[in-house]
């Protein structure tokens, strides 16, 4: 065997070795879901937005904002908010006694970020005007991965609670209406605000 037989036959071989390792590594990425609609959908987050309120302000310049964000797809961060009412809107989280402004809060595959009494809650500050019971206040919410969602939240009474009111109606006997309005979820494919 000469010289330029051993050489043609090692290119050859490279050859080979270079289109069949390709072609594994072409199996192995529609194999990872990058070429299938399920696999682009599990690495999205899916974001509703349920159970917003704002209870009537005691002060003329500043309002706490509460709700529920439930993820069905991949981990997201709620980064920010926005209102026309208000001149600021910042994140807090209450650890003890203590509130604590954040700039991100996690919302977890699968799971929720809680805004609650207590806890977890957006303030709207230097409001432009005092929010009165009845009234709905326009709040954006951005997040990180997702397209920003737009709640029209109700404000509810000082002392509204969500949990002692569906304990209290379903106890009560009277006929109180409910406004489906005021937990309709809203959600990320729904229109948002390009704020």
């Amino acid at each position: 065997m000469n010289h330029r037989t051993t050489r043609r036959r090692l290119l050859t071989g490279t050859a080979l070795a270079l289109t069949a390792g390709l072609a594994l590594a072409g199996c192995g990425d529609s194999d990872n879901g990058k070429d299938s609609p399920s696999g682009d959908a599990a690495k999205k987050p899916e974001l509703k937005v349920s159970g917003a309120y704002i209870p009537a302000p005691a002060m003329a310049d500043m309002a706490g904002g509460f709700f529920t964000v439930t993820n069905k797809g991949a981990a997201d961060k709620l980064v920010g908010a926005s209102s026309p009412l208000a001149g600021s809107v910042t994140l807090h989280a209450t650890v003890g006694s203590t509130m604590k402004e954040r700039k991100t809060f996690d919302v977890p595959a699968n799971g929720e970020l809680a805004f609650s009494r207590g806890g977890n809650h957006i303030m709207l500050e230097k409001l432009r005007h005092k929010p009165e019971q009845g009234d709905k206040v326009e709040v954006t919410l951005r997040f990180e991965k997702s397209k920003p969602i737009t709640v029209e939240v109700p404000v509810k009474a000082a002392t509204y609670n969500p949990a002692s009111a569906s304990d209290q109606r379903s106890d009560s006997t009277s006929d109180t209406k409910h406004d489906p309005s005021d937990t309709k979820p809203h959600s990320t494919t729904d229109k948002h605000s390009s704020h």
